[in-house]
């Protein structure tokens, strides 16, 4: 896997391995891209029954991308409920910014709202507004 400029994939106090900054990233600043296999959006559906640990992120209503194969590290990025970064999705592409300053040294996180894991599932960010769930339904 080659991992975009700025970023390292290391273990995470939130869940696994996360994406870390290796660059500053000023406010507003384009983290990343996010990469992977493009598949239809039911292709996303199947192999999220089949997957713990989801790496699917959905561009639109037709299409998905897989960051699990032929990612560039950015979907290592963990969901905090006070993220530092967001995710846009211009003209077919997922893209990351900073939301604040990110230090050298920092978990990169966004908040994920809405996934498709089960509404149920639990968020471990330890952040003080924590919802206490990935998805904001």
């Amino acid at each position: 896997m080659r991992l975009s400029p700025g970023l390292a994939i290391k273990k995470s106090s939130i869940n696994g391995k996360g994406c870390f900054a290796t660059a500053y990233f000023p406010r507003g600043k384009k983290i990343a891209e996010y990469a992977g296999e493009r598949i239809t959006n039911a292709e996303a559906e199947r192999r999220a029954h089949r997957r713990r640990v989801l790496r699917i992120c959905a561009i639109d209503s037709r299409w998905s991308l897989d960051g699990s194969r032929g990612g560039n590290g950015t979907h290592y990025i963990n969901h905090s409920c006070e993220p530092n970064g967001y995710m846009k999705i211009l003209y077919g592409h997922i893209q990351f910014y900073a939301l604040r300053d990110i230090l050298p040294g920092e978990e990169i996180t966004i908040d994920y709202e809405y996934t498709l894991h089960s509404d149920k599932k639990r968020c471990y960010c330890g952040a003080k507004t924590c919802r206490g769930t990935i998805n904001k339904r």
